[in-house]
């Protein structure tokens, strides 16, 4: 039996053809060679494997722009290439800036703290604070998470977000899809808990829980919330998680949101704003600076009225700007795409954005007001460009999600060579265009 089974097996190998030929040992076929059975391939699988994964691993790595990147985006519609980028940060499947040491000319004065770097991701990205050490460890300065709104509301129908890959440009009328409050707090309240177990402290001097870095927590309103009270309940619930505080007013997608910039309104709601966060200072001992975003749809007289708010209430800046409701001209997208309902962010955004920040800069002159540029910002003569206009740092969101990690890392490395041409740091960079 055994003889006649191996002759017979021999002979369906022959036929197979030379391809599949295969050694017999008793009647059983085994593989003449392969990967698992070949020492030396299986070790230079292993060490191409982990050399692969180190290489993946690490920001200043081109395989996310060039391969991850353009993968997620044939693969997914926006906004589930979203929520995908923040599942896999979340779970650890991201890179880390490898020996993360910012160049001294980058350094930023900031609220009393000190910036190692200006370029921050801004809010809309991690709308509920699941990805802030991930974010942190590709290279930012400054993280903004949010927006947050007091109780859980699921946002506009889908679909909702809209890539434009021809204008590298994005459109978005999430209209505040968040988990709220409760949500958010306990997240960062374990974040904070976990580091003092590891740490062996009971306080910390930054909420970034690094040297270098701030955590910003941007605060919205729910769709049919109280204009001010959604506002202090943000205040009171996340003050003492926050480096700083933002105050959104400018989101195109919630109704009547933008009318918060109207000056009389703005200028009450900033106030008790203020007043809520002073309330807190004995309690968590710091007193966290607040910003409020603006939008770039606004005329000068519009601008000049929000610079008046933020001088009266005694806020500690502007954050110019969220994302436009117009549409440029020379979009390249289709047309299915362009007219989209919703907040355009990416390239185009940019001149609108740098004006906005140039006029808010007119009336910020002399006052202890910082502006913060945000809107198209995809290199470091981007930054280079809103510093000299005015902006102490800048935010960029919609150019990180078309290139990944290393944009950070390239944009850094851009802006320290054109600071080292100029033989200036970043902080006498700042608003030097307006001298």
């Amino acid at each position: 039996m055994n003889r006649l089974f191996t002759r017979s097996t021999i002979q369906s190998f022959k036929r197979l053809g030379s391809t599949q030929k295969r050694f017999i040992n008793n009647g059983r076929p085994i593989l003449k060679s392969g990967l698992l059975t070949n020492p030396f391939l299986f070790s230079g699988a292993l060490i191409g494997a982990g050399l692969f994964t180190y290489y993946a691993f690490d920001a200043k790595s081109s395989v996310h722009e060039y391969i991850i990147c353009p993968l997620i985006r044939n693969l997914t519609d926006a906004e589930d290439g979203h929520r995908l980028g923040v599942f896999l940060m979340s779970w650890g499947i991201s890179p880390k800036l490898r020996g993360d040491n910012d160049d001294k000319l980058l350094e930023v004065n900031l609220f009393d703290k000190k910036l190692s770097n200006p370029v921050g991701i801004a809010a809309g990205l991690d709308k509920n604070g699941e990805i802030i050490d991930p974010l942190f460890d590709v290279g930012f300065g400054y993280v903004e998470i949010g927006s947050i709104t007091p109780v859980p509301q699921p946002g506009n129908p889908k679909p909702r977000f809209f890539r434009l890959p021809k204008d590298d440009a994005v459109i978005n009328r999430y209209g505040f899809n968040s988990n709220g409050h409760l949500d958010v707090v306990i997240r960062l309240k374990e974040r904070l808990e976990s580091f003092f177990r590891k740490n062996n402290v009971d306080s910390v001097q930054n909420n970034s829980l690094r040297d270098g870095k701030i955590l910003a927590i941007n605060l919205g309103k729910n769709k049919t919330g109280d204009e001010v009270q959604d506002y202090l309940t943000g205040v009171e619930n996340f003050n003492q998680f926050a480096d700083v505080l933002v105050i959104n007013v400018s989101s195109p997608n919630t109704p009547g949101l933008r009318n918060l910039q109207g000056e009389a309104k703005l200028t009450n709601l900033l106030k008790e704003v203020v007043n809520k966060r002073d309330s807190l200072i004995d309690e968590h001992k710091k007193k966290t600076p607040i910003l409020v975003k603006v939008a770039p749809d606004l005329d000068e007289s519009e601008i000049k009225s929000i610079v008046y708010s933020a001088k009266e209430s005694k806020i500690n800046g502007i954050i110019v700007s969220n994302t436009t409701i117009q549409r440029p001209g020379d979009l390249k997208s289709r047309s299915d795409l362009t007219s989209q309902v919703g907040g355009l962010s990416g390239k185009p955004l940019k001149p609108l954005s740098l004006k906005a920040l140039r006029t808010a800069a007119k009336y910020t002159k002399d006052s202890d007001l910082i502006l913060v540029g945000c809107g198209g910002i995809s290199s470091g003569k981007d930054v280079l460009e809103f510093g000299k206009a005015g902006a102490k740092y800048v935010e960029l969101y919609t150019s990180f999600a078309y290139k990944g990690p290393g944009l950070v890392y390239k944009i850094k490395k851009e802006l320290t060579e054109e600071l080292q041409k100029e033989g200036k740091t970043w902080e006498q960079i700042v608003g030097s265009d307006l001298k």
